[in-house]
């Protein structure tokens, strides 16, 4: 019966990689590779944002957080939207005046190349982190689901593997290939995702949903948290989640290269914000997944079912409780979470590798031939130091979701800072925004190692993770707008590359 399942895992290994050559064509420019020649629809640009924020994480790691909590992790959605918003009808526009491919253009033309050389390598690390994480966290249920076949990978061997599947599509294919295939794995693992849900409804007590009620399960709002330790207090949620929602969209080159991919700037706005209103509904389903997880399982500690971690919950019971074929495509569903954003971060690395870096700090001017083999080149290398910080989390206390936001959050806040600089502050000139933007990470990673405060309990608890980018954005522009008052007047108003930026 197993046999099922390996045939649906296969057939979708197989499927994905071909499916990304034949809808991605072939690369004829540098422009085609990293932005698909700005023809790509915009429905199709806001599934593909939406399968590459989601990841592995949300499939796994969504469920748990309600299974041992409740549905106040809804409560980041709100604020996603609403910072999806402002970047929709505040730097997007900014953007497609420029004609730019990166992100950080816009950086390197206001402020010049070392400002943009900074937030790109700055982008490189998070990326490497926090998708090194969601990597990992895909490994976990294709453990679990070998084990029961008696077959014993480590980690990094199923890591490789994903890797060199992906690869394959996105180092021919660029971001149309991108785009296109995670649609397809949007569809995957979200229609996995409703079935699942409707057969553990078959399997559950028929007053389960008031006893989860009355036990606070599905609590949305939390007004009585505290709201500088506890991430799921209702003003940290919404707030912060606006903030990152802005970041993570507005000044992230792994979101920002899909939404300058759509046709105009009103496309781009239309799948910015529908993307949104998407992560909301899928939000909402993996936290009724662990709901039912919760009736199902009668609450018992994921410990004492045997499990090595919490974010084993829902591998296991896809893999022991769903019917075979099912438990297949549910496994598939996560493989392509996975597989989506890899995708999208091998392509938006190597586009800023080679944009950010590469043509803005080398000694001769590259012809497009030569910049599209860079593209492809780095998609490779990027591939290569996946699999290798893949490696490095392989144990967390913590559900993988809140690990690898709070990843984000220490860098989000001096890229948003250091763009919101460059459209406020006139006066700001590339050393000040250079020294504040350096300055913020410094503050950040204080406030992430060694500040604690009261956590409404009687004990003490680090700064909740939605707050370390609004407190990133603080600090960039305090510093950046202070240091500018050293200029008498504001910077000069023409290129960049001639203007003083001392």
């Amino acid at each position: 019966m197993r046999s099922l399942d390996l045939a649906v895992i296969g057939l979708y290994l197989v499927a994905m990689p071909v499916l990304g050559l034949l809808l991605g064509g072939r690369q004829r420019s540098s422009h085609d590779y990293f932005v698909g020649s700005r023809q790509l629809p915009w429905w199709a640009v806001c599934f593909s944002v939406v399968a590459t924020e989601t990841s592995t994480l949300t499939v796994i790691s969504v469920p748990t957080v309600a299974y041992l909590g409740s549905f106040t992790y809804l409560q980041l959605a709100v604020g996603y939207l609403i910072g999806r918003v402002v970047v929709a009808f505040v730097l997007l526009p900014k953007y497609y005046a420029g004609n730019l491919v990166s992100a950080y253009e816009f950086l390197g033309k206001r402020f010049g190349p070392g400002l943009q050389g900074t937030a790109s390598v700055t982008f490189l690390v998070t990326r490497l982190l926090a998708d090194g994480l969601r990597l990992f966290a895909t490994a976990i249920p294709v453990k679990v689901m070998l084990a029961a076949f008696g077959v014993d990978l480590a980690y990094w061997q199923i890591v490789l593997v994903l890797a060199v599947l992906t690869v394959i599509y996105t180092y021919l294919g660029g971001i149309k290939a991108v785009v296109w295939v995670d649609a397809i794995q949007m569809f995957v693992y979200v229609g996995g995702a409703i079935l699942a849900a409707v057969v553990l409804a078959g399997q559950l007590p028929s007053d389960w949903f008031g006893t989860a009620l009355e036990a606070g399960k599905f609590q949305l709002l939390d007004f009585t948290s505290s709201i500088v330790t506890d991430q799921y207090a209702f003003l940290t949620a919404v707030l912060g989640g606006a903030v990152f929602a802005m970041a993570s969209h507005g000044a992230d080159q792994l979101m920002v290269q899909r939404l300058l991919a759509c046709r105009n700037v009103r496309d781009s706005q239309k799948a910015l914000i529908a993307s949104g209103v998407v992560v909301a509904l899928q939000f909402a389903l993996f936290l009724l997944i662990g709901t039912m997880l919760w009736s199902f399982f009668r609450g018992a500690a994921p410990a004492e079912m045997g499990m090595a971690s919490n974010d084993e919950l829902f591998p296991t019971f896809i893999v022991n409780d769903l019917p075979p074929g099912l438990s297949g495509l549910l496994i598939a569903g996560i493989l392509a979470a996975a597989m989506s954003t890899l995708a999208s971060s091998l392509n938006s690395l190597s586009t800023s590798t080679v944009s950010d870096l590469y043509q803005r700090f080398g000694k001769r001017k590259l012809d497009d031939a030569t910049v599209l083999r860079m593209g492809k080149l780095w998609t490779l290398v990027w591939a290569v130091v996946f699999v290798v910080f893949a490696s490095m989390f392989s144990s967390t206390d913590n559900p993988v979701v809140e690990v690898g936001l709070s990843i984000a959050s220490y860098t989000y806040g001096a890229l948003l800072g250091a763009f919101l600089l460059g459209l406020w502050n006139k006066r700001a000139r590339q050393t000040d925004a250079t020294i504040a933007f350096c300055a913020t990470i410094a503050v950040v990673l204080v406030f992430v190692l060694w500040v604690q405060f009261p956590d409404g309990e009687g004990g003490e608890a680090s700064l909740a993770f939605p707050w370390y980018t609004p407190l990133g954005v603080i600090v960039t522009l305090v510093v950046g707008g202070l240091l500018s008052l050293r200029h008498g007047r504001p910077a000069v108003e023409q290129p960049v590359e001639h203007a003083d930026n001392s």
